[in-house]
Parts: structure tokens; sequence; C-alpha cells
């Protein structure tokens, strides 16, 4: 019956939605596990922590279930309709990366992998654990293993058929079902998501340092970005989208049939001057029901600074000056380098001596002194 199944599952998750499903084994993608202890003895996994505390379970799907025998990957494309590229040259906008414009994903794939599971687990018997995104599993080796596509150089899964624009998912279960076969790898001798990175985050073809990622940088990390990738950010305020925009399989990938994916108002890459008066109460109605939300105001709004000063426009000086008081000293530091980008360090004596002499957050201090 493993076929059949197999079939069933498969003729579901279209109707659901789903693009792409591959069924792999919960060992196929073994050897991922030693890249992920590399990874993070070389600390290139920054301050995500959570990464280093789950990395044994993260290695081995049976390390997280023992009972599973198959592992269903499942993809939505949420390719965009124009090139992500095109909205750095907006510098008053804020661009926010293409993947958190729309409803979050998570609740989208989840609703819909627990309707398949739940067919599975019904017609077979069989035990079924749903996961997206939000617990150890290594689901990019595992969507590689499975022939959803193949992790290219910048370590994104890529596929022939989606470009670089799929959501993925995960049903773990105790049914044994037919395996697919692995995708070969397409990248060649291409080099362009390498070449296009503004910080240079990828020591070698097919590695990554998140430390160096705008898109860690801008979501994951808790603290004060460092100076030297400052103006690299542009006006990038949540995420990046440059190595996964340029690869050239994405010009097979047709718009998102997904609606719920698609940029709201609220998110589709936003005037500066609106987010800079973003409140918490405010940043929380804006973004509800998006991955932006989870980062926080604090964090936010120290992207949307760095991008206000990067900007050229000392229109948006009163806002900023404003978050010169704000209550997270986050905000407040990035608030005195934004300003001293737009007035090229002529903030004037009057307004750094009032702020300074009641400063007593020693980063805030370092920014107004010039020694980040």
């Amino acid at each position: 019956m493993t076929a059949e199944l197999k079939a069933l599952v498969q003729k579901q998750a279209a109707t659901l939605g789903f693009d792409a499903v591959r069924v792999t084994t919960p060992h196929a993608a073994d050897r991922a596990g030693g890249r992920l202890s590399e990874f993070l003895a070389a600390g290139r996994h920054g301050d995500m922590e959570w990464l280093a505390t789950n990395a044994e379970r993260r290695q081995s799907p049976t390390n997280l279930w023992p009972d599973v025998r198959s592992i269903i990957m499942l993809g939505m494309s949420y390719a965009p309709n124009e090139n992500p590229l095109d909205a750095l040259e907006e510098t008053q906008r804020g661009v926010i990366s293409v993947y958190a414009q729309g409803k979050d994903y998570h609740d989208i794939l989840k609703g819909k992998l627990k309707q398949l599971a739940g067919t599975l687990a019904s017609t077979s018997g069989e035990g079924v654990k749903v996961f997206v995104d939000t617990a150890p599993v290594m689901e990019k080796p595992l969507a590689a293993a499975a022939g959803l596509g193949w992790q290219g150089k910048n370590t994104m899964l890529v596929s022939r058929e989606h470009g670089s624009w799929l959501f993925l998912g995960a049903i773990f279960t105790s049914a044994e079902l037919p395996p697919d076969a692995p995708e070969t790898d397409h990248c060649g001798s291409c080099h362009r998501c390498l070449a296009v990175c503004p910080t240079s985050a990828f020591p070698a073809p097919y590695q990554l340092d998140a430390r160096r990622c705008l898109a860690y940088l801008s979501i994951e990390h808790k603290g004060h970005i460092p100076a030297e990738f400052r103006r690299p950010m542009g006006n990038r305020v949540f995420g990046c989208d440059d190595c996964l925009a340029v690869c050239p399989w994405n010009k097979f990938a047709e718009r998102a049939r997904e609606t719920r994916f698609a940029a709201r108002i609220e998110t589709d890459n936003p005037p500066l001057a609106e987010l800079l008066v973003l409140d918490d109460a405010t940043f929380r109605t804006r973004f509800a029901g998006t991955p932006i939300k989870r980062t926080g105001r604090d964090r936010f709004l120290r992207n949307v600074l760095i991008a206000a000063g990067n900007s050229g426009n000392q229109n948006l000086l009163p806002r900023i000056e404003a978050l010169l008081s704000d209550n997270s000293p986050l905000v407040r530091a990035m608030a005195v380098w934004a300003m001293r980008q737009l007035t090229a360090d002529d903030i004037g004596d009057n307004v750094r001596h009032r702020y300074l002499a009641r400063e007593s957050d020693g980063d805030v201090r370092a920014e107004w002194q010039g020694t980040p």
C-alpha cells in the first residue's frame, strides 16, 4: 500500500496548494550533521544560540523522533511578481524581504500540513509529526535529499521550477513510503549569489558566515549592528534577498499562487518617514500576522535608523532626533549614528551636549563621540 499511500499524499498536497512534494528517508541527509558541527565550531552562527543548544537533535531526524521512517518534504512558492533588487534604488523606502511581506508563512503552511498529516494518519494508522521551521529540523538538506531542489552556493535551496522562492515544511511519519531521488546540483560555474553579497558573507562556495549576513544581522541579531555593515545595509530594514534574487533559475519561477504571501500596503517597502514614528503599539498593529512582529519594535527601528542614515535625506532629521530620547538604548544609539551620517558629523553642539550630558549608556555615548 505504500505506493498508493504516497500517491494519495501527493494528490492532496497539490489540492492544498503545495507546489512541490517529495519523500526522503531519515538518514538521507546525515552528512549535513557534520557540516553543522563545523559551522558551529567556527562560530559562524553568531548569537543564534538555539542552533548550538539543539545541535544534537538537529543532526538527525531520528534524534528528534526515533520512530520516523519517512519524511515528506513539501514546498510552497512565494515567488514575487517583481525583482526585489529594484527596491534598493528607492532609498526613501525601507526594503522588507519578500518572505516577510505577506502573512506569516508558518501559520499558512502549518495549517495545510496538519490537514495533510491528518489524512495520512487516518489512512495508514501510522504516527505523524508536522514541522515548519520551528523545531530542530534541517529542512534544506532534507529537501535536497528528497529532490525538491539543491543547496546552492549561497546555501539556500534552489529549484529548477521555482528558483529560490520556496517555503518548506516537513511531515515525519512512521509509515514506510517510497523515497524520491535527490536533485543534482545545477549551479555549474555561476557565482552570482556570492558576488552580489554586499558584506562578503560567503567564505567559500556552499559556506555561510551568518555574522556577516544582512538577513541575520537585521533579524536574528539582538545587539548593535557592527559599524562596518551599516553602510552596506543600504535601505534594507528586514532581511536581504540579494543572493536569492540574482539566481538565474528564478526565470522559471511563476508568481506565487497563494495570495496571502503577497505584500500588504503596510509591508510593501514602506516610506522610512512612516517607519521612524512607530511606537510599540503601532508597530504591533502594523505588522500583526507577519514575521516582522517577532523581531520586535526596537530591533526593527534600529534597522530603520540605519536606512535613514544611508538615505541622504535631511528631511528625516526631525524624526530621527525625536528618537534620541527613545526608551531603548539600541534605538537611541542608532539615532545618533543616523544623525551623524546625514549631517556629516555637524550635529551642532546644542544637540550633542543636550543628550550627551544625560546619557549614561556607554554604547550611545560612543556613537556621539564617533567611536562605536
